[in-house]
């Protein structure tokens, strides 16, 4: 008996074997730790974090709402639209000709959530609370592309590259 008792102590000794298995499993991490250091900052690769903290970004949301703010209240559009660096005629990079037909904006607030019930038999409809709606406005630039209208939005049509000036020169009754 007392021989079966040292027999459950050896399988605590292989339970402890499972201790060092696992501090092998960590050591890489500590290992890589400080050589991996200056990559410590830029970690993109986290699937499981679904907020962007690109501060870039979060930046140009800030933007992009003060845009709005001042857009529709600009006494003169065009100009506004200048300052804010949106081309009237913009190229892409592969150089394709875009000219700015209209700014939509949109106003949407997200009122009540839809969850699909486990087995598909449905969805459960739940109204949020007041703390968790949330008010978005969605920007875009139409612009037409020779083909179609093409809606851009604010970054996109910020990194185009600037024409106007080469077009407004072609323009009828500009002052020639």
């Amino acid at each position: 008996m007392h021989n079966d008792h040292h027999h459950h102590g050896h399988d605590h000794g292989d339970g402890h074997h499972h201790g060092p298995n696992g501090h092998h499993h960590s050591h890489p991490v500590g290992h890589n730790g400080p050589a991996g250091k200056p990559l410590q900052w830029q970690t993109p690769h986290l699937p499981h974090a679904p907020e962007p903290a690109n501060p870039r970004a979060t930046d140009l949301n800030l933007v992009e709402v003060a845009f709005l703010e001042g857009f529709s209240r600009a006494p003169d559009p065009s100009s506004f639209l200048r300052l804010a660096g949106i081309p009237f005629v913009g190229e892409t990079a592969e150089g394709v000709r875009l000219h700015l037909l209209r700014v939509e904006t949109q106003d949407m607030v997200d009122v009540g959530a839809v969850m699909p019930l486990i087995g598909g038999g449905g969805v459960t409809y739940h109204p949020l609370p007041a703390k968790l709606t949330s008010h978005r406005r969605r920007l875009a630039f139409v612009y037409q592309d020779g083909t179609g209208q093409k809606p851009l939005d604010f970054g996109t049509a910020r990194l185009l590259a600037d024409r106007s000036e080469a077009a407004q020169i072609a323009m009828p009754g500009s002052g020639q």
